[in-house]
């Protein structure tokens, strides 16, 4: 399943082989000391996963059922009217599936599969970057990518990446994807990261958004014996990241089938909230704009705000630093 995928969670592992997670992490840990796979916090890798980056292909069916119960809950924290930066990455195509409904929206993203997520839906404006297409995970990097950027001020970015540690943020393994990331932080007046388990604790080589820089963690439960992704949630709550977790249906942590569960974790490790609260956060309404999906360059969009020209683009809050 590694050689086919890229990478696996033990999850899916004990799922598919139908033992528990126990088990499967025995047997992982056999098969990395023969050279077979590399450990990852809640998962498996091909060996020198720590420079690798797998396709879209591979991280598609990695921890699927998670993804969808993270973004389930990321969507709750816009509203129509609103404008938005979406990242690439399979989380937050997850999140531009749910953003299709809501209307009077405007998304700025340099990823394909997102645009393509709300391509047909009714009054979203899709504002996309230049660049140069990455076929490996189907987004637009480069200079054309950055400076097509400028200029832009939205209420919050939505960013995924390759892993998350309290004491270096987000990173992800390519220097092209983290340089138009650090970009899509700077147009947004809020940072909310998306990442599942298994990226927790892991660090691959560029650094995208500092652990001060984050507003917002949206996971899910680690599970029950994955030390080092709780105290790593800890870690991020201790230094002022909400945190957010939801259970995904038919885990062994959450519900049966529907939306996952919500907790939020507060920096003394006590879990706060209720099923079905929303995320906390700022909250803009806008007029609606009119109907149709509609498709921007982001410099057509800049440029408009410059010239003062009405638009559906929440003013810049101050970033927490």
């Amino acid at each position: 399943m590694v050689r086919a995928n890229g990478a696996v969670s033990l999850r899916e592992l004990a799922r598919v082989v139908q033992t528990s997670e126990v088990t499967v992490r025995r047997d992982v840990r056999a098969l990395e000391a023969e050279g077979l796979l590399d450990r990852r916090h809640g998962g498996a890798v091909l060996p020198g996963g720590f420079t690798r980056e797998s396709g879209f292909p591979q991280k598609s069916h990695l921890a699927t059922a998670e993804k969808t119960a993270i973004a389930d809950l990321a969507a709750d924290l816009v509203e129509e009217g609103e404008a938005v930066v979406v990242g690439a990455g399979t989380t937050t195509q997850e999140l531009a599936r749910r953003l299709a409904r809501v209307p009077g929206l405007t998304v700025v993203t340099n990823s394909l599969l997102v645009a393509q997520a709300l391509a047909h839906a009714n009054r979203v404006e899709v504002v996309m970057t230049g660049g140069t297409l990455r076929g490996s995970n189907y987004a637009l990097v480069g200079s054309g990518a950055e400076q097509s950027l400028q200029g832009l001020r939205v209420s919050r970015a939505f960013l995924s990446g390759s892993g998350l540690t309290a004491e270096r943020g987000l990173s992800t393994s390519n220097m092209l994807s983290a340089s138009v990331d650090r970009a899509l932080v700077q147009a947004a007046g809020e940072v909310v990261v998306l990442a599942d388990h298994t990226k927790l604790g892991a660090d691959t080589m560029f650094q995208t958004v500092p652990t001060d820089v984050i507003t917002r963690l949206v996971t899910d439960e680690p599970p029950p014996h994955d030390d080092r992704a709780a105290t790593e949630l800890q870690a991020l709550a201790d230094q002022g990241v909400q945190v957010t977790v939801a259970s995904a249906p038919g885990s062994s942590t959450g519900e049966g089938g529907g939306r996952g569960r919500q907790s939020r974790l507060g920096p003394s490790g006590r879990r706060t909230g209720e099923e079905g609260v929303p995320l906390p956060g700022q909250r803009r309404n806008h007029p609606p704009g009119p109907g149709g999906a509609q498709l921007r360059s982001a410099s057509s969009l800049a440029e408009q705000q410059q010239q003062g020209t009405p638009g559906r683009v929440a003013d810049l809050a101050p970033r927490r630093r």
